[in-house]
């Protein structure tokens, strides 16, 4: 009789199993639901997208009418017939003035620039976005993989908390919480006044030819907006605790499709180089090298493409490489070492191949996989050198407001 009820008291193995799955579940998601993860990988995305198109953009600025403008061979009515078949999103068709096209490039380069140093990144972020989207699609035919991943990343940008770190935003955040005052913003909401004020007169007067789908992707992020902003000051905490909730979801969400994306990338490029027969037989590398378009350091290129035995390694060693790093991911060590290889495999092309810009990109997508601490080491040396430019203009200033001081 005892033994049966012993028996009956002893916890079952499947008990203990589930209960362990629940707890395991519940701390899963209140990590997701709870936190911003991976605050620093996104602040390095945002400031690394920012500057590689913002440079991209300055690069071009001589060609610009050429390449995007009003002169570009790829003509207005080639362009809105392209943009009728695959239904991509370009302001710069909305007119043929050249002076539209001046702004919407200048202001892009200014999106670029407040974006990389964090400055009202919700809405800067979508500035970006729309500059990004409408140069890209304008001509489709300039554009490479490293566009590409920018066209991309900007989409992803915009849903992600990247002011987290890094930013003139938390900077801001961090005054107000240092002041024990609350983080009004006015700037902000001015801001998003004028971006609402001047979307509703586009479309009222028709100058905006927005299909329906993006009216309501500017609209719901509009509203989205100013949701937010009275969050903030209205006294219903459950109503700012549910957005919280919400926009760390869709950030973590971003931040894993983002990752996805870079996983994605890699695994294609290698299986599809795996199938060509160049890849095959290790000679891929010899061809471009002896291309004058990916040649701008010819006796570097010759140096290189001397020695067949090295050839053939960095041909197999980028097939490796590709195809083996989204398997990578479960190995942290594993992972930190083929993701140095990788980023010193596109810094050599961006030097070989005369490829800055699309080598750029593609570092700055590996840098989603760089460990937290690493990042944030790298942030603290930043910040020493920094005080140690700006120690001696600090000193300066000291005697002045000193002075004052005592006047007052």
């Amino acid at each position: 009789m005892s033994v049966e009820k012993d028996t009956a008291r002893a916890p079952s193995p499947f008990k203990d199993f589930a209960t362990k799955l629940d707890r395991a579940i519940a701390r899963g998601l209140n990590k997701i639901t709870g936190l911003t993860l991976a605050p620093y990988q996104a602040a390095v995305v945002r400031i690394g997208f920012a500057l590689t198109f913002g440079l991209y953009l300055l690069r071009e600025w001589p060609h610009r009418q050429e390449l995007y403008g009003t002169t570009s061979p790829w003509g207005l009515d080639l362009a809105h017939r392209l943009v009728a078949s695959n239904h991509a999103f370009t302001v710069l068709l909305w007119s043929s003035d050249r002076l539209w096209f001046e702004l919407v490039y200048h202001g892009t380069i200014l999106a670029c620039l407040l974006l990389l140093v964090g400055w009202h990144t919700r809405t800067t972020s979508l500035l970006f976005m729309i500059g990004v989207l409408s140069l890209l699609n304008r001509n489709v035919l300039l554009g490479d993989g490293g566009d590409t991943l920018i066209h991309l990343i900007a989409s992803y940008l915009v849903l992600t908390r990247c002011g987290q770190v890094w930013s003139l935003d938390a900077r801001r955040r961090a005054r107000a919480a240092a002041l024990g005052e609350e983080d009004r913003n006015p700037v902000g909401v001015a801001l998003w006044g004028l971006c609402g004020l001047g979307l509703a007169l586009a479309q009222i007067t028709g100058f905006a030819q927005l299909p329906w789908g993006w009216v309501l992707i500017f609209w719901g992020m509009w509203l989205i907006q100013a949701l937010w902003y009275w969050a903030g000051r209205s006294r219903f905490s459950e109503v700012r605790g549910v957005l919280d909730v919400t926009a760390n979801l869709v950030h973590n969400s971003a931040m894993f499709v983002i990752a996805a994306q870079v996983c994605l990338l890699y695994a294609t490029a290698g299986w599809y180089k795996i199938q060509g027969p160049r890849w095959q037989d290790g000679t891929a590398l010899h061809y471009p090298l002896h291309l004058n378009y990916f040649s701008p350091w010819t006796p570097l290129s010759q140096a290189l493409d001397s020695g067949s035995v090295i050839v053939t390694l960095i041909t197999y060693g980028t097939v490796i490489a590709q195809v083996a790093f989204p398997f990578t991911l479960l190995n942290r060590r594993v992972k930190n070492v083929l993701l140095a290889i990788l980023m010193t495999e596109h810094a050599t092309i961006a030097v070989i191949c005369g490829l800055p810009f699309f080598s750029l990109a593609m570092v700055v997508a590996d840098m989603v996989f760089l460990p937290t601490n690493f990042l944030c080491w790298i942030g603290s040396r930043v910040s020493s050198t920094r005080n140690r430019i700006t120690r001696p203009l600090r000193r300066d200033k000291e005697p002045q407001v000193a002075g004052a001081k005592a006047r007052v």
